[in-house]
């Protein structure tokens, strides 16, 4: 079983939950922040210091790979920590992100998230199956191209718009990469077109309040990684959402690795995705 389309057709939802399985024993195994916070001493190749769980969760998900490889489904995986795996087939990509929202999950704050998506090409345009499990909120989200979006089984309402104040802004937006300084650069912009903003820590996450109608929209206020946005971003869209990656050509031609490629903006309508994507200093 070598080729593009069947190595797509591998039994990607049931791999991811696995791993959420296994993710799960490992963070019930470290629930202590000073256990989870220690460092392995080198980076990942989104640039980032990795910690010993980022790279136990990894190991978690490479080992679900690892078990396909051996069946003779072939693929290459990108990884926020390794990097380019070849499991010997490029044109399918298995974008993973082990957990979103590191910083999170070393807290054990509420939301953080293990990423997976799968793609016949090397852009946003391209996934084909995306899959997002949230360990805080205990609510697993999930999306093939042309079928729909789904949080926990149930099929998401794709009719949803946007809720507005009666002055005309969003009611609730979501922001990522919350450094202070980044929220100060963007601060009129977001003064200009949001009533209330919320911060979870995770890209992943927030693109699936996006896709539920929770949050009205969401844009990260620096450039992000695909790594991190490829599984959410089909949900989103498959939900009825909309998404675009702002500094790139074309809305969905980001590519999805771990380099920080563009600011990202999600929203239920038209005019809340053109407003949002106004706001990034």
């Amino acid at each position: 079983m070598t080729s593009t389309r069947t190595a797509l057709d591998a039994d990607w939802l049931g791999a991811c939950r696995r791993a959420v399985t296994g993710l799960e024993r490992l963070l019930a195994a470290t629930p202590l922040t000073e256990d989870r916070a220690r460092e392995t001493g080198t980076r990942g190749s989104g640039g980032d210091r990795t910690l010993e769980i980022d790279k136990a969760a990894e190991d978690v998900v490479v080992d679900e790979l690892d078990a396909f490889r051996a069946e003779g489904y072939r693929f290459c995986a990108v990884s926020e920590e390794r990097g380019v795996i070849d499991y010997g087939d490029s044109t399918v990509r298995v974008i993973i992100d082990p957990i979103d929202g590191s910083l999170n999950a070393k807290r054990d704050a509420l939301h953080y998230a293990l990423s997976i998506a799968v793609a016949d090409g090397e852009n946003a345009s391209d996934v084909q199956f995306g899959f997002v499990h949230d360990f805080g909120a205990r609510e697993q989200w999930w999306a093939f191209r042309g079928e729909g979006a789904f949080r926990d089984g149930v099929r998401l309402d794709v009719s949803p718009g946007e809720r507005r104040t009666p002055d005309g802004r969003l009611e609730l937006v979501g922001i990522e990469s919350a450094d202070p300084r980044w929220v100060a650069a963007s601060i009129d912009g977001l003064l200009g077109c949001t009533h209330r903003v919320r911060a979870l820590g995770t890209i992943a996450s927030t693109l699936c309040q996006v896709a539920a109608a929770r949050f009205d929209g969401m844009v990260t206020l620096q450039r992000s990684r695909g790594v991190d946005a490829a599984a959410g971003q089909l949900i989103v869209r498959e939900a009825g959402g909309l998404v675009s990656f702002i500094d790139c050509e074309e809305p969905l031609a980001a590519r999805m690795d771990a380099t920080p490629v563009s600011h990202l903006v999600a929203a239920r309508t038209a005019r809340g995705l053109e407003e949002l994507g106004r706001v990034p200093a």
